[in-house]
């Protein structure tokens, strides 16, 4: 049985999924149990940064693996980003299509060029270049709202322009950096 804090309540389904990954008992997960867990809605798995990023993101003892309560919240955390995406998946196919992306974006308050969602899609599926996945999304809107945070610090006048100097462009990508 797996300890965890008794004033977090865990869920029988995702006792059970941490039970299947947790393939050395310890009680805790690595980014590749993780990965072993999630499904992207390609029919494959997330991508090993995705899980590497949600295992920094949620992981409390900062050494590369998650508990089962830290699951239940990853676990939380994607199906909020699923709900989301169901709304905007025209057709249903468990994936982002560029005009799907542009409703979704829109939805989160931005506003962009038709030329930049397709820039999007093609950074995230380059053989393909025509959808991002559940897994992909994920991390780009991660990234989106560092790079969001970090733009907004410097925006103090409210414009949506700054100025940069080099150095501190490369602060704010290497800060923003998912790896």
């Amino acid at each position: 049985m797996y300890e965890y804090n008794s004033g977090n309540q865990i869920s029988p389904e995702i006792h059970q999924w941490f039970a299947l990954v947790d393939k050395d008992r310890s009680g805790r997960i690595t980014a590749t149990e993780l990965q072993a867990a999630l499904a992207n809605g390609k029919g494959g798995t997330f991508s090993e940064s995705v899980c590497k990023l949600m295992i920094n993101m949620f992981g409390q003892k900062k050494d590369g693996t998650i508990d089962i309560v830290e699951f239940q919240e990853v676990y939380k955390y994607i199906n909020h980003w699923i709900n989301f995406l169901r709304d905007v998946d025209l057709d249903n196919s468990g994936t982002i299509q560029e005009n799907e992306l542009n409703v979704v974006l829109t939805k989160m308050g931005y506003t962009v060029s038709p030329t930049f969602v397709t820039f999007l899609i093609k950074k995230c599926d380059p053989g393909n270049c025509q959808s991002m996945s559940v897994d992909q999304f994920i991390m780009f809107c991660i990234q989106l709202d560092k790079f969001t945070g970090a733009f907004r610090i410097r925006d103090t006048d409210k414009k949506g322009v700054i100025s940069v100097g080099f150095e501190d462009f490369l602060t704010i990508a290497v800060d923003c950096s998912l790896y």
